[in-house]
């Protein structure tokens, strides 16, 4: 199977995937709120936001200064456009995964168990019954 269009290796790892897709739901979002969300060190978020900013794909701000400075970031057009074709991807790789026997239920065993076609008619074998010990069924 070859790589869909759109999958975007630079966003691919966990943790900068993680960042982008936190970011696609904000216009803004600060350092620290980031860093909690994602329970991510100052150093490896730093890295991160670094990463994906030298790609276009974020834009730092820093307000203020001294203790009162913080770093704001959001994602870039450019940065969403690459993240949205990234999510395609991934959603493309995981539906040719599938194949026709996940999207029908069958074909992931013997075709008697639980959640096939034959149990949700009510068509499976029916229970055997079960008497108490020293009893005989049917009385």
């Amino acid at each position: 199977m070859s790589t869909p269009s759109g999958f975007d290796e630079l966003i691919h790892p966990a943790t900068r995937l993680s960042v982008v897709a936190l970011l696609a739901s904000t216009e803004w979002a600060d350092f620290g709120f980031i860093r909690d969300s994602l329970s991510l060190s100052d150093s490896a978020l730093s890295k991160q936001l670094h990463t994906l900013e030298d790609a276009g794909y974020l834009d730092l701000r820093k307000e203020g200064s001294g203790r009162k400075r913080r770093t704001r970031v959001r994602l870039t057009e450019r940065g969403r456009t690459a993240f949205d074709g990234h999510v395609a991807a991934l959603r493309a790789i995981v539906e040719g995964a599938a194949g026709p026997a996940a999207v029908t239920g069958l074909g992931t065993g013997s075709g008697t168990g639980p959640g096939t076609e034959a149990d949700r008619a009510g068509a499976g074998p029916a229970p055997a019954a079960v008497a108490p010990a020293g009893a005989e069924a049917g009385r």
